[in-house]
C-alpha cells in the first residue's frame, strides 16, 4: 500500500471514531448541568425523599440540556448503588445509558414513531418488567410531534402506568401537547442559558482541546447561541476545525458571516451623526469582507436593542448583542438619540428586514434603510416640544400672541403699533404712489389678547416668549388650525338645539337615522370640545 492510500486510511479510521464536542463533553450528572439549577435541584430532592413520579414533562428551547437531563434521571434511578441523586457514572448501567445502549431505557423520536401504532407496541412493551435494571423508562424525544390518536391511545397508560415504568417527555412546544397529557406530568421548563455560563464552558472545551481562544470570540459565540449550550458548542466545533491551535474573534466573524462588534458600534455612531456616506462605506466594507447585507442590518438592530434597553436604565448583563465592553458607548449613543428614535429606527430595521426576505434587491434595500436611518428626524426632542405645548397652554398662547402681534418697526421705536405707518401696496401701472391713508382701527379678536411690549426694550425674549422658537411655532399653527376650523365662533352663536336640528335635517344624517331606525328626538349632538 502506497503512502498515500496509508494516509487516507488512518483519516478514514479517525473520522470513524471521532465524536463531536457536543456529544464528547455532554453533562453526566446533574451537578453538571449548566443553568438548570432549579431543574437538577428538584429532581435530586424528588430522589432523596422518594417522591418519585412516573411521568415528567422537560419543556425549553434546543439545547438547553433536556434530552440530557433525561438521561441524568434514568441512569439516578437505574445505577447499581441507586436510586441516588448523584450517579456514579462508573457501573455498568450508568455507561450504557450514557451511550444509548441500556435495553431498558428506550429513546423514542416523537417525530418519527408518531402513530398509534408505535404507541400500542409501546404500551404493550411496558407491562414487561425490565430484563436487567431496576426500572424501564421511556424518554420520547419532540413528544409534541405525536398524533392525537397517538396520545389519545397513550391517556390511560400514562395515568396509572406499572410501577416499574417512568416516561420522560421533552419537548420545545408545549403548547402543542394535549392538556389531558399535560395534566398527568410533572412539568420542568428549562431555562436558556446565560452568556457568561456558555462563555466559561467553551473555554473549558477549548483547553481540553489544546486550543487557545481570545476572550472577545468567546463572546461572540456566546451570544450567537442564543441561550442553547448546544448551538455554542457546533460552532466551537466548526472552528476547531479550521483554526491552528488559535481562535480568534476575526476567525468567528468570518465563519459565522458577521461584520465585527467595533464596525457595528461605528455604524451606528456614523448615522448618529447623520452621515450616510460614511455609513453606506461601513456596509460596503463588511459586506466586501464576507459579510451578509441581511446579517449587518440584524446585527444593527440588535446592538440598537441593547442602545434601547441601556437608555431605559437596564444593567449590562442584560445586553444581548453588544458586548460588555460597549456599555459605556451604547449609554453615550442612547443619550444622543433617545428612546423614540431607537424605537422608530428599529421599526426601520425590521421592515426592511421583511421587505428584503422576499425580494432579490437585498443590497438596495439595506443601502435604503442605511439612508432612512441617518436622516431619521430627532423624534424625541419633537414629543418634548408637543408635551410642553400641551401642559403649558397660556405660555405657548402668549408666544404665539407675539409672534402675531410683533411687526417689523419702520417709525420712531416709541410709537405704539396702532401709531406706526402701515405699507401700501407698490403702485401698478406706472401710476403714482397714492397718499397715505390713517390707519384702520384694529378688528377685534374673538379671545383678548395682552399687548405686546414695546419695541424699544432691548432685553433678549425668553424661550416662551421668543417668535423663533419650536413652541411658539406649535402654538402659532394651533391657531390658524382653529381659525380655519369649520367650526369657528361666528358673530351670532347658534344654540346646541338648532345645530342639532341643522344635523339631523342632512341628508346623510337623515339616511342613516332612517336605516338605523333613530328618533329624531333621541338624537344627541356633541360639539368638538374647544381647544
Amino acid at each position: 500500500m502506497s503512502d498515500l492510500q496509508t494516509t487516507a486510511a488512518e483519516v478514514s479510521t479517525a473520522g470513524a471514531d471521532y465524536m463531536v464536542v457536543a456529544r464528547r463533553y455532554r453533562p453526566q450528572r446533574f451537578t453538571e448541568l449548566i443553568g438548570q439549577q432549579h431543574v437538577a435541584g428538584a429532581l435530586q430532592q424528588a430522589i432523596r425523599t422518594g417522591r418519585i413520579g412516573h411521568a415528567y414533562l422537560f419543556t425549553g428551547a434546543r439545547g438547553v440540556g433536556k434530552t440530557s437531563a433525561a438521561r441524568i434521571l434514568a441512569k439516578a434511578l437505574n445505577c447499581e448503588s441507586g436510586p441516588t441523586p448523584e450517579p456514579c457514572c462508573q457501573c455498568d448501567a450508568c455507561e450504557r445509558i450514557a451511550t444509548g445502549d441500556d435495553v431498558d431505557v428506550l429513546e423514542i423520536d416523537g417525530a418519527s414513531n408518531r402513530g398509534i401504532d408505535e404507541i400500542r407496541q409501546l404500551r404493550q412493551n411496558a407491562g414487561v418488567r425490565p430484563s436487567r435494571s431496576r426500572m424501564k423508562v421511556y424518554i420520547i424525544d419532540e413528544v409534541h410531534m405525536l398524533t392525537k390518536e397517538a396520545f389519545n391511545a397513550l391517556l390511560k397508560t400514562l395515568e396509572e402506568p406499572p410501577e416499574h415504568v417512568k416516561f420522560i417527555f421533552a419537548t420545545t412546544e408545549p403548547q402543542k401537547i394535549p392538556i389531558t397529557i399535560l395534566s398527568r406530568c410533572q412539568r420542568f421548563d428549562f431555562a436558556g442559558v446565560d452568556t457568561v455560563s456558555i462563555s466559561e464552558r467553551l473555554r473549558q472545551i477549548a483547553d481540553a482541546e489544546g486550543v487557545g481562544i481570545d476572550e472577545e470570540a468567546l463572546q461572540i459565540l456566546a451570544v450567537r447561541a442564543a441561550g442553547s449550550m448546544r448551538d455554542s458548542q457546533s460552532l466551537l466545533e466548526q472552528l476547531l476545525a479550521v483554526a491552528d491551535h488559535h481562535i480568534s474573534a476575526d476567525d468567528v466573524n468570518s465563519l459565522l458571516g458577521i461584520a465585527p462588534a467595533a464596525r457595528v458600534a461605528e455604524l451606528a455612531e456614523r448615522l448618529a451623526d447623520r452621515d450616510a456616506a460614511t455609513g453606506l462605506a461601513l456596509l460596503d466594507s463588511a459586506v466586501r469582507t464576507g459579510a451578509d447585507p441581511g446579517q449587518v442590518l440584524d446585527q444593527l438592530m440588535g446592538y440598537y436593542r441593547d442602545v434601547m434597553a441601556v437608555t431605559v436604565g437596564c444593567p449590562p448583563e442584560q445586553m444581548l448583542t453588544a458586548l460588555p465592553g460597549q456599555y459605556d458607548a451604547a449609554k453615550a449613543l442612547g443619550e444622543r438619540l433617545g428612546v423614540h428614535t431607537l424605537l422608530a429606527a428599529m421599526q426601520v430595521l425590521d421592515q426592511t428586514a421583511a421587505r428584503m426576505r422576499v425580494s432579490v434587491h437585498e443590497r438596495t434595500l439595506a443601502d435604503m434603510a442605511i439612508v432612512r436611518l441617518a436622516t431619521l428626524e430627532d423624534l424625541d426632542s419633537l414629543a418634548q416640544a408637543v408635551a410642553d405645548v400641551r401642559a403649558n397652554p397660556g405660555a405657548a398662547q402668549a408666544g404665539a400672541a407675539v409672534k402675531k402681534n410683533v411687526e417689523p418697526s419702520v417709525g420712531p421705536p416709541g410709537l405704539p403699533p396702532a401709531a406706526r405707518p402701515q405699507s401700501t401696496p407698490p403702485p401698478s401701472n406706472g401710476a403714482a404712489k397714492a397718499p397715505s391713508l390713517p390707519p384702520l382701527p384694529p378688528t377685534p379678536a374673538p379671545r383678548p389678547v395682552a399687548p405686546p411690549q414695546p419695541a424699544a426694550t432691548a432685553e433678549p425674549a425668553n424661550e416662551d416668549n421668543d417668535p423663533n422658537s419650536l413652541m411658539a411655532q406649535f402654538a402659532a399653527m394651533r391657531e390658524s388650525a382653529a381659525e380655519s376650523r369649520p367650526g369657528a365662533p361666528a358673530s351670532r352663536r347658534v344654540s346646541r338645539r338648532q345645530q342639532q336640528t341643522e344635523i339631523a335635517q342632512h341628508p346623510y344624517v337623515a339616511k342613516a337615522m332612517e336605516l338605523f331606525g333613530v328618533e329624531p328626538d333621541r338624537l344627541r349632538y356633541m360639539p368638538p370640545r374647544e381647544e
